[in-house]
């Protein structure tokens, strides 16, 4: 059996542009598309970064690592970030992240399992259903004796969805330790802010009253990412939930927080700019 092979990059410097490199792989699959969602995929880097390249025990060279950690994706649309960490942690080549929504890719619109993709372990599509797919997986560790960790992402447009909260209640219930829930918390959705479509404050009151433990962090800051992750996984007694403050479209200024950007591509000549941008910030050594 092979051993895990990321045991966790500790350098936030070395991490930063790690999240650099994904955004552009991003801009550049969606640019070539025509189609995708940006903006949320651009406000997770720094998250995804930080769980496939820190806190994960997996093995890009055998994906069903029986003792791999499990990743839920549960708003399937960012898949574009999730796609990019996976070729740049060495899942599949980095070249066919431009292949992205093309007839025939394994990289479509939304993740599915049966299109081939190594490091997939959900079809997400509709949104809901992840954290019910991570509570049953971690119930599964459980019967099984197994200590690896489950990892589901939410929107947080996602949470205005009932099932979600019915799998809380289950996690909660079951006292799923090894479990941690990660919102995107950038008060943004397809249609406008949160507040304006649904609102979901208090949001940390509502998981504390369903029995989750809360963390709240910084989801562009490197070291806090970092620190939330570690305390979800020392935690004992009860899932976790970590609250990742966000920004949509970060990392290229023009579109940050910007609603608009949910569901659009950028122009190639749109793609270049904010592909300069983001170089600009963060130069490559």
């Amino acid at each position: 059996m092979k051993e895990a092979r990321f045991k966790g990059i500790s350098d936030p410097g070395t991490l930063s542009r790690m999240a650099r490199d994904i955004r552009v792989s991003v801009i550049r699959s969606l640019a070539a598309a025509g189609s995708g969602h940006l903006g949320g995929s651009l406000g997770l880097a720094d998250v995804f970064t930080v769980l496939y390249f820190n806190v994960l025990n997996h093995n890009p060279g055998e994906p069903r690592y029986p003792e791999r950690d499990r990743v839920v994706l549960s708003i399937g649309h960012v898949a574009p970030v999730m796609y990019a960490t996976l070729a740049h942690a060495g899942y599949f080549p980095v070249e066919e992240l431009i292949t992205l929504r093309k007839l025939g890719s394994r990289l479509q619109g939304h993740p599915g399992r049966e299109h081939g993709l190594p490091g997939i372990e959900l079809s997400a599509g509709s949104l809901g259903q992840g954290l019910s797919v991570a509570t049953g997986m971690a119930l599964a560790a459980r019967l099984d004796r197994k200590d690896w960790q489950v990892y589901s992402i939410h929107g947080d447009g996602e949470l205005q969805e009932g099932s979600v909260w019915e799998a809380a209640m289950s996690a909660a219930f079951y006292r799923l330790d090894h479990l941690t829930a990660i919102v995107d918390r950038n008060r943004v959705q397809i249609d406008g802010l949160t507040s304006r479509v649904m609102e979901i404050e208090p949001l940390e009151d509502k998981w504390k009253a369903f029995g989750w433990h809360v963390i709240t962090c910084n989801g562009h800051d490197i070291p806090d990412i970092m620190r939330a992750f570690k305390e979800a996984k020392r935690w004992e007694g009860s899932p976790s939930v970590i609250l990742a403050q966000t920004t949509m479209g970060r990392g290229v200024a023009e579109i940050e927080g910007d609603w608009r950007w949910h569901g659009r591509a950028p122009s190639a000549e749109q793609a270049e700019r904010f592909i300069s941008h983001i170089m600009s910030k963060h130069p490559a050594k």
